[in-house]
């Protein structure tokens, strides 16, 4: 019996150090004062930053709405910006306190860097772009092909499985950025560039003749991206995910920034607990009751943010699809904040 009260008292002793671990990140951000969020060097409409320094962009916005739910205050964020094989050292490291930065969702990326992806903010896949007068409509027309392709990412693999299965010959031309793949192409190195689809709507803005590319219609890989934390404090992978369905969950409800006086008096109990006139869950979290309330005043539900950086409010112009809710016929889907 002596024995087995020993043994219990180690687990719990484990327990809580684990506990006390877990709440170091929430902590740390609130004594600096701010939030580190490292984010794409420059993508138009994911993180790109102006002329002034000014950083815009879904991923951005994502980084803002971490923030507002933390300070009530949007604007209390660092970004850091960072190059693909950077990227996930940095948060291992300890440099950033999230990533928010179009990267893919991989079971290897969770286990080799000891991070964990807290949600998918953005379903994604990977296309190819071709210049218009190649006549092509189908990937499956590239065979012979010379495909500009950025190294250290799930994109190399999944273009050569590709071209491998339906027996197509081609040359690869790795590139050390997508914008280093586009300047590429542009010299004509390669006549195809693939990425994430998203990327190549970005890439093609900054094309002089934009409409003589054209982007294929075959998708050909799983792109989940969203936000990255390290593995060690589940307190603050949790307090990030549910941001994330916090702003699907307002979307879904009809609580955005021109209604969220209205939703605040609403009777439905719902929106009650999301708004947090009823409950306390902000406070099990270390947050205020009203955190819901302040990232959709300073940054919007997920439809406004996706709208005004990559939809039809953006040059981008890019479809909901995937990333519509599950009710209009897509898988993006929270759960209820109860």
């Amino acid at each position: 019996m002596k024995r087995m009260s020993i043994q219990a008292a180690a687990v719990m002793l484990g327990l809580a150090a684990a506990t006390a671990a877990g709440a170091q990140t929430l902590d740390t951000v609130k004594a600096r004062g701010n939030l580190i969020c490292g984010v794409n060097e420059g993508l138009e409409g994911f993180s790109s930053k102006d002329a002034s320094g000014n950083w815009s962009g879904f991923d951005a916005d994502f980084c803002r709405a971490v923030a507002a739910a933390i300070f009530a205050d949007s604007s209390k964020v660092q970004f850091v910006p960072l190059s693909t094989s950077d990227r996930f050292d940095a948060l291992h490291n300890g440099k950033i306190d999230i990533l928010s930065r179009n990267s893919t969702w991989t079971l290897s990326r969770e286990l080799d860097y000891g991070l964990s992806f807290a949600g998918t903010t953005y379903y994604d896949g990977q296309g190819f772009m071709v210049p218009r007068a190649k006549n092509v409509n189908s990937a499956l027309e590239l065979t012979g092909s010379k495909v500009c392709v950025q190294k250290d990412t799930t994109t190399v693999r999944n273009q050569a499985d590709y071209f491998d299965a339906n027996s197509m010959k081609y040359d690869v031309v790795l590139t050390d950025s997508t914008q280093d793949s586009i300047d590429r192409y542009k010299k004509g190195e390669c006549s195809v560039v693939t990425s994430d689809v998203s990327q190549l709507y970005a890439a093609r803005l900054g094309l002089p003749d934009a409409g003589e590319h054209i982007i294929l219609p075959e998708v050909i890989s799983k792109e989940p991206l969203g936000p990255a934390v390290r593995q060690d404090d589940p307190k603050w992978r949790n307090l990030v995910q549910w941001v994330h369905f916090a702003m699907l969950d307002a979307e879904e409800l009809g609580v955005s920034q021109s209604t969220l006086d209205q939703a605040k008096a609403s009777s439905r109990p719902a929106i009650r607990r999301l708004l947090g006139a009823d409950g306390d869950m902000g406070g099990k979290m270390g947050l205020s009751k009203d955190w819901v309330v302040n990232v959709v005043k300073l940054v919007g539900n997920y439809d406004e943010v996706y709208e005004r950086n990559l939809g039809t409010k953006s040059k981008l112009g890019i479809p909901r699809g995937l990333n519509q809710l599950w009710s209009l016929g897509g898988i993006q889907y929270a759960p209820p904040a109860e």
